[in-house]
C-alpha cells in the first residue's frame, strides 16, 4: 500500500476507533491488510501531525489537529513547542511553565485544542494554571501537553 493510501487508512481508523497506542494502531493496520512496522507507524503519526487527546475518563487516544475546535495551526504549534518548558499536575490543577512572556500565547494554543476536561485556564507571564475535572484527567492532560513537543 502506498504511503498516501496508508495514511488515509490511519485517519479513517483513528476517526472510527479510540486508538490509544502506536502498537494498537499497527495492529489495526495489519487487520486491514497493511503490513507495517512500528517505525512506519511512528513516522506516519509524525507526518500526519496526530496528537493524543484525553477523554472524560482520562484515557488518551490519537486524534487529528484539524478537527473543528481542536486545532493548532502550524505557527501556533511552533510557538507552543518553542515556549513550552514543562507541565506538572497537583490534584486537578495543571501548572505549565513557559519562557518569560509566553504564557498567554501557550495558553491560547492550549485553549484552541478545546479539551473538554479543562474547566478553565489562567495565564500569567511564564506560568499557566489549568483546572481539570479530576486528578486523573489532569495527569492525562499533562501527558497530552508534553506530547505536543515531542
Amino acid at each position: 500500500m502506498k504511503k498516501n493510501t496508508r495514511q488515509a487508512l490511519i485517519l479513517e481508523l483513528i476517526n472510527k476507533y479510540r486508538i490509544e497506542t502506536q502498537s494498537e494502531l499497527a495492529d489495526r493496520l495489519i487487520e486491514a491488510g497493511e503490513n507495517v512496522t512500528q517505525a512506519t507507524v511512528s513516522r506516519d503519526i509524525k507526518s500526519l501531525k496526530l496528537i493524543k487527546v484525553s477523554d472524560s475518563h482520562g484515557k488518551t487516544f490519537y486524534s487529528t489537529m484539524d478537527k473543528p475546535g481542536a486545532s493548532l495551526t502550524g505557527k501556533m504549534l511552533t510557538v507552543y513547542a518553542h515556549a513550552f518548558i514543562s507541565a506538572e499536575n497537583g490534584g486537578n490543577i495543571v501548572v505549565v511553565k513557559t519562557l518569560n512572556g509566553m504564557a498567554q500565547a501557550v495558553a491560547a494554543a492550549i485553549d484552541s485544542l478545546k479539551i473538554d476536561e479543562i474547566i478553565g485556564t489562567i495565564a500569567g507571564d511564564d506560568t499557566i494554571f489549568l483546572a481539570a475535572k479530576s486528578e486523573e484527567i489532569a495527569a492525562s492532560i499533562v501527558e497530552t501537553l508534553r506530547g505536543l513537543v515531542k
